[in-house]
């Protein structure tokens, strides 16, 4: 089983940090500012506490269920000891998890008596459906290409560097997605509802904008450090050379 790098040591702990700073706030706002998530104006078709619990699940969904737990499954290959089957029946676990409270999240978006395309009008919405579709054929071809057993080594050898951008790409697209309809409810608060810029609530939305970038930035870094490059190259060259050992043996 193989530790975790002393050098990656700090990194996996300040993502930790920062998650749960990230969590601190989201869960502060959702539960301190409850009125501020209150559709305006109200469905009459809903009750005011439905409509409550539906806005409320949509940035806790979408920031802890989406952002947090796919961000802890890129951080798996760093820091869980044990054989790379285990990390990838984690990983796709994880993720798997994360799927699910994006559709989840996305869907509490659709209750409401308007409909579906009455809430794609913002650049917040397509870039979260885009996201979120990006997301799920990511975890398709994940589980096809690196779980299933019947896949050849050289085909996951050469998949492996897209799986890896694919999945960062879609990590920071989530974290841009979350600030957009972060700057889009504050400035919805502040327009509509006269929300001071200079109140207790404006500064936890800003420190929430501001823990996720934090947050993005330590993630894809310790994916993307100059060791872990080193291993992949590594473990491609093995495959590769599993491969075509096999091949001039048939």
């Amino acid at each position: 089983m193989a530790a975790i790098s002393p050098c990656l040591v700090p990194l996996v702990l300040f993502a930790r940090i920062a998650g749960l700073l990230v969590a601190a706030l989201v869960l502060s706002w959702a539960l301190l500012f409850k009125s501020s998530f209150i559709p305006f104006p109200a469905h009459s078709s809903f009750s005011s506490q439905e409509e409550l619990i539906f806005a409320v699940l949509h940035p806790l969904l979408m920031v802890i269920g989406f952002i947090l737990i796919s961000g802890e499954a890129i951080l798996i290959h760093r820091w869980l000891p044990g054989s790379r089957n285990l990390k990838k029946s984690v990983h796709l676990g994880l993720q798997g998890v994360a799927l699910g409270s994006g559709v989840f999240g996305i869907w509490t978006k659709f209750h409401g008596r308007d409909g579906v395309v009455a809430n794609f009008y913002s650049l917040h919405s397509w870039m979260g459906l885009i996201c979120v579709c990006l997301f799920g054929a990511q975890w398709v071809v994940g589980f096809l290409s690196f779980w299933h057993r019947g896949e050849v080594r050289m085909t996951r050898a050469k998949v492996l560097p897209w799986h890896i951008f694919l999945g960062l790409y879609t990590y920071g697209l989530a974290v841009a997605t979350a600030e957009t309809g972060l700057l889009e409810k504050l400035t919805f608060l502040q327009t509509r509802r006269n929300v001071p810029k200079r109140c207790p609530e404006s500064i936890i939305v800003n420190s929430l904008g501001l823990g996720l970038v934090l947050l993005c930035g330590v993630v894809i870094f310790t994916a993307v450090s100059p060791k872990h490059h080193a291993l992949q190259l590594q473990l491609q060259t093995k495959l590769v050379y599993s491969a075509d050992k096999r091949c001039l043996s048939s």
